[in-house]
């Protein structure tokens, strides 16, 4: 098995432990809790060949060291290590939203140095819109550990190649159109319209464009594929209906998300995914 190690320097602020204590919380596709604190470790399919990898991720200051291991591009594999940690964004300008914004602050002051993450892709971003679908999110995570344990690679999510011989095999337990959409998704992984990087340098309205064209994703599904998959670090969500309840209940009634989020810019999703966040941590409604 090759082994791949690199040194990236990380521009602004940033904390390991504070991603990972995020990421074991958080309920779509929490890793395992527990473990050294300082060491983050993550099995996923690398979006530029769909081999499997496993990476193993450690700070030092300023800089962070990203360890991997697997078959295929394992240098390709670290950049993607860097776009799903937010690690590829020179985030020296974000600490001046908060300056500009003091809620922004206290979100920041909750959650010291966190940048936003979850999922390895946007390939996972758009499997994860399918599978929640209609569905409650512990439902929706277990079936997202059942389809890796039986379809993926020791504990990474399964390539889209091996995703679409189980639907066609009808080896899939989902309810409704949930094996149509998935198929769907896999289908546009492979053609390259999920790819991560492509998603990023897209314009938005473009990129909004080429998703809602994917049977069974929406407009909702659309935001977190581009915010949370494709980590993309200034797009506004449109249909977050809880980020919404939030700017009235940190902004009072009368505030519009479009109008108090021009403080944020460049960093309007990451000002929504920590208003997001801090409104979990106060009301757990995703379960």
């Amino acid at each position: 098995m090759a082994q791949h190690t690199l040194s990236v320097p990380v521009l602004g602020p940033w904390s390991l432990r504070t991603s990972k204590r995020f990421w074991e919380e958080f309920t779509p596709t929490a890793i395992e809790s527990g473990g050294d604190p300082d060491v983050l470790s993550a099995r996923f399919v690398s979006e530029h060949d769909w081999t499997s990898v496993s990476a193993h991720v450690t700070q030092s200051g300023e800089s962070t060291q990203i360890g991997l291991s697997g078959p295929g591009d394992l240098a390709a594999a670290a950049e993607q290590v860097r776009r799903f940690l937010s690690l590829d964004v020179d985030a020296r300008g974000w600490p001046a939203v908060g300056d500009r914004d003091p809620i922004i602050a206290t979100a920041q002051r909750a959650l010291p140095g966190y940048r936003p993450c979850g999922f390895h892709s946007p390939y996972e971003a758009a499997a994860w819109c399918v599978l929640s679908q209609r569905t409650r999110v512990p439902v929706a995570a277990r079936l997202r550990r059942d389809l890796i344990v039986a379809h993926g690679n020791d504990g990474a999510f399964p390539a889209p190649d091996a995703l679409i011989r189980a639907i066609d095999a009808r080896e899939l337990d989902l309810p409704g159109r949930k094996p149509e959409y998935l198929r769907a998704v896999a289908e546009a992984a492979l053609t390259g319209l999920l790819n991560g990087p492509r998603l990023q340098a897209m314009p938005e309205e473009s990129a909004r464009r080429d998703l809602l064209a994917v049977t069974g994703i929406g407009p909702f599904a659309a935001d977190l594929i581009l915010i949370r998959g494709a980590n993309a670090q200034d797009i506004l969500p449109r249909a977050e209906r809880r980020l919404h309840a939030e700017i009235s209940y940190q902004y009072g009634p009368e505030s519009l998300l479009e109008e108090v989020a021009e403080r944020w810019r460049p960093f309007r999703s990451w000002a929504a995914v920590h208003l997001r966040a801090l409104r979990e941590q106060r009301t757990h409604e995703m379960g």
